[in-house]
C-alpha cells in the first residue's frame, strides 16, 4: 500500500529524532568484565594494599568448623552472584565456590596473607584437579600407588595424602614453578621477603602435612587440622568444604585464572583497602553480596578502629540482601552457641548494621554480635 507523502515525511523525521535522543543518551557503564588481565590484577593489588601490620597468631589455615550450617542458610537466603569480600586463608574458597560471585577481594592486614594468596593462586594455575591441588600444597607427590580418581571422594583424598610422604625434590621443583608464576603469569615481583614469606608457608604444610593447623603462641595447640576442616559433614553427612566437589574446585580454578579472585593487604579500620575495594565495585556496578568477618570485629573494638570500619562499610555498594558472615569465639557464650565447635557462625543483614550502629546499640563486642543477628543453626 502506497502512503501518503505527509506520512512518510512524519515517519522520516521521527525516525531521525529517536536516533538522536538514543545517541544523547549517556552510554551505559561497562560492568566488571569477565576476567581481568595479569596487569590489571597486579595494578589492583598494589594500588589497593595499605602497609602491612602484625597479627598474634599465624593463620595459615582456619580454625573455623562450624562453616556447613553457614552453607545451607546462605543458599536457603539466596546469596549468589555479586561481590564477595573476606579474610583469612583457605575458607574463603568454600564460601566463594557456594555463593558463585562475579569477584572476589581477600583483605587482610598481614603481608604474609597476600603472598600466601598468592600462592593458592599459582596451585590452582598449576592444578587441573583436586588432588594435584593437594600434591603442591603438601609437598606430597601423586607417586606410584594408584591417584584418587577425578570423581574422588574428600574422604579418598585425605586418605590418600595422609599416607603419602613429604619429598623435598618435589618441594624444591614446586616452590620454584610457583615463583616463577607469580612472576611471569601474575607480573608480581617477588622480593627477597616475598620469598621468605612463600617458604615459610610452603615448609609449614610440607612438614606438617593435613595435620596442620592454626597457630598461637608458637605452637599447633589443639586447634583443629586442616584434616578436619575437610572432613565436616552436616547432619545428613554431607561434605562442603570447596575439595568436596569437582565442580566447586573447577569454579575456583577458573575465577583464579581469570584474576577475579584478588588479594588485597589492609585494615578494615585503614582508611585505603576497603574504601578502594567500594569504590572499584561501584564504578563497576556490583553489589556486595557477602562479606565474610570471621572475629575480626573482636580486635576492632580491641584497637578502637570499629567506627571507622564503619565508615568503610557505609561506603560499600550493598542492598537490602547483602550479608556479613561473622564468628564468635566460644568464650562469648553467644546465644546461639554452637556445641561441639571453637566459634559460633552467624550472619546479618549489613543494613541491619548499619542501622544498629547509628541507633547506638553496639556499646562493646558482646552487643554487636548479639543484635539482630541471623542464626545458621548446628
Amino acid at each position: 500500500m502506497k502512503l501518503p507523502k505527509s506520512v512518510l515525511l512524519f515517519l522520516f523525521f521521527g525516525l531521525l529524532t529517536t536516533r538522536a535522543w538514543a545517541q544523547a543518551k549517556p552510554a551505559p557503564a561497562a560492568g566488571l568484565p569477565d576476567k581481568l588481565s595479569a596487569t590489571e590484577f597486579a595494578r589492583i593489588i598494589t594500588e589497593f594494599s595499605e602497609p602491612g601490620g602484625d597479627f598474634l597468631s599465624d593463620n595459615l589455615i582456619s580454625n573455623e568448623t562450624a562453616y556447613l550450617p553457614v552453607l545451607s542458610k546462605l543458599k536457603e537466603l539466596n546469596a549468589t552472584g555479586g561481590a564477595y569480600i573476606g579474610v583469612g586463608p583457605e575458607q574463603n574458597f568454600t564460601y566463594i565456590a557456594k555463593i558463585r560471585p562475579r569477584i572476589a577481594f581477600i583483605i587482610d592486614i598481614r603481608h604474609l596473607a597476600v603472598m600466601h594468596h598468592l600462592l593458592y593462586k599459582a596451585i590452582f594455575h598449576l592444578s587441573p584437579d583436586r588432588t594435584q591441588f593437594l600434591a603442591r600444597l603438601l609437598s606430597r607427590p601423586v607417586g606410584k600407588e594408584k591417584a584418587p580418581a577425578a570423581n574422588a571422594s574428600v574422604g579418598e583424598l585425605l586418605d590418600y595424602f595422609t599416607r603419602t610422604p613429604k619429598d623435598e625434590k618435589f618441594y624444591a621443583a614446586n616452590l620454584a614453578e610457583i615463583r616463577k608464576t607469580i612472576e611471569t603469569e601474575f607480573q608480581i615481583k617477588v622480593s627477597t621477603t616475598d620469598q621468605a614469606e612463600l617458604e615459610h608457608v610452603m615448609q609449614s604444610f610440607k612438614l606438617d602435612g593435613l595435620e596442620i593447623a592454626f597457630r598461637f603462641g608458637g605452637g599447633w595447640n589443639t586447634f583443629p587440622s586442616l584434616k578436619d576442616i575437610i572432613a565436616q559433614t552436616d547432619v545428613s553427612g554431607k561434605s562442603g568444604h570447596f575439595l568436596a566437589s569437582v565442580e566447586d574446585y573447577e569454579f575456583l580454578r577458573q575465577m583464579q585464572m581469570k584474576n577475579l579472585i584478588i588479594p588485597v593487604n589492609g585494615d578494615f579500620g585503614g582508611k585505603k583497602a576497603l574504601a578502594t575495594i567500594g569504590d572499584y565495585l561501584r564504578k563497576n556496578n556490583v553489589t556486595v553480596t557477602a562479606f565474610y568477618l570471621s572475629n575480626v570485629e573482636q580486635y576492632l573494638f580491641g584497637d578502637y578502629t570499629f567506627e571507622a570500619f564503619v565508615r568503610n562499610v557505609k561506603a560499600l555498594p550493598t542492598n537490602e540482601q547483602s550479608l556479613f558472615i561473622r564468628s564468635v569465639l566460644d568464650r562469648y557464650d553467644h546465644p546461639a552457641r554452637m556445641s561441639g565447635h571453637m566459634f559460633t557462625m552467624l550472619l546479618q543483614r549489613i543494613p541491619v548494621f548499619v542501622k544498629d550502629f547509628d541507633e547506638g546499640r553496639y556499646r562493646d563486642y558482646y552487643q554487636l554480635v548479639s543484635t539482630h543477628y541471623i542464626s545458621v543453626g548446628q
